[in-house]
């Protein structure tokens, strides 16, 4: 059975692996030592944050993803082969905590730039108001809380909330100038670019979500914690972190209850994940389904090619279930 990690507070949805002033390999000393086509090597754990180091490092780098399509990320294991290819990246972008095979092979790669991306927005707790269990585990003692419920942890989905995502953009950007700093101006050109079109984005978000019939939306996977608290909506996840396992008799009726009061029209489910859940509370209840795409990866079933594609889908079905005038 597919049972989904938790994600340990600290783990900010991408992060940036980058640091120090001089790019090396395991291998050798020197500055940004690029591969044969002039390139430097950026590995990212997964998709935003492999998005999001193409994006800002452009022709300069060659950008490979730990997590591949169709994979869901955090119960991503790391294989040999990998680990290898990870230690010989210039830079690694990932995010501490979300992905505990990750963090254990970054831990162990040598890698001198090192990014996390939770140091560059702020964290914060979220729980979906009635959920039973926070989404969550709680950090802070050193010890892997992979499977445990935490009432104080930190949710990591930054990234689904652009002016965040924005936030993570700036700080990698900063970063990628220090680690090579002949390419510092396009590195510099290329954030300000993506940092104007998420400002694009968060307008359009909020402009579109402003004036809705409901402000209330029920999804299986609770990644939707930073988004809702930026555009004024109320997240009601279905069984937490875990959207494949099943929810308690409980927990469906009081949602049941929500919906209702809520004048709730439709049950959210993700790509990467089964719609089970999503389509029994839906039958139960009389309401429709549609896709809320957490952006964890992109594949085949996604509603759009990229970052922005997806969530501006993300924007037309949440505005047709609340109502938008």
């Amino acid at each position: 059975m597919n049972v989904r990690r938790l994600i340990p507070t600290a783990a900010l949805a991408g992060a940036v692996a980058l640091a120090g002033t001089a790019l090396t390999a395991c291998s050798g000393a020197g500055a940004a030592s690029a591969d044969k086509d002039g390139k430097l090597s950026v590995t990212a754990s997964f998709y935003p944050l492999q998005f999001l180091a193409e994006q800002v490092g452009g022709d300069h780098v060659k950008v490979d993803t730990l997590t591949k399509p169709g994979v869901e990320p955090h119960d991503l294991e790391i294989t040999p082969k990998q680990t290898g290819r990870l230690g010989e990246s210039n830079v690694v972008l990932y995010l501490k905590g979300l992905q505990p095979a990750v963090d254990k092979a970054v831990a162990q790669s040598g890698v001198k730039n090192i990014v996390d991306a939770a140091t560059l927005t702020k964290l914060e707790v979220h729980g979906t108001s009635g959920e039973e269990d926070h989404d969550h585990a709680a950090e802070g003692d050193g010890h892997d809380h992979g499977h445990d419920h935490g009432e104080n942890a930190e949710d990591p989905h930054v990234w689904l909330d652009p002016v965040k995502y924005a936030e993570i953009a700036k700080g990698f950007g900063a970063a990628m100038e220090k680690a090579d700093p002949e390419h510092a101006a396009d590195y510099r050109k290329n954030t300000d670019g993506l940092v104007a079109k998420l400002g694009t984005l968060d307008t359009e978000f909020r402009e579109g979500l402003k004036n809705t019939a409901s402000k209330t939306f029920i999804t299986t996977h609770s990644a939707f914690g930073y988004f809702a608290e930026r555009y004024g909506l109320d997240q009601e996840g279905i069984s937490g972190v875990d959207p494949e396992s099943e929810p308690s008799p409980a927990r469906m009726k009081e949602l049941q209850a929500v919906a209702k009061k809520d004048n709730v029209t439709t049950v959210f489910f993700e790509a990467l994940a089964s719609d089970k859940t999503a389509k029994t509370l839906a039958r139960d209840t009389g309401l429709r389904t549609d896709v809320l795409d957490p952006l964890e990866g992109i594949t085949d079933k996604s509603q759009g090619a990229d970052y922005f594609e997806v969530m501006r889908s993300n924007l037309k079905n949440l505005q047709k279930a609340l109502g938008a005038k």
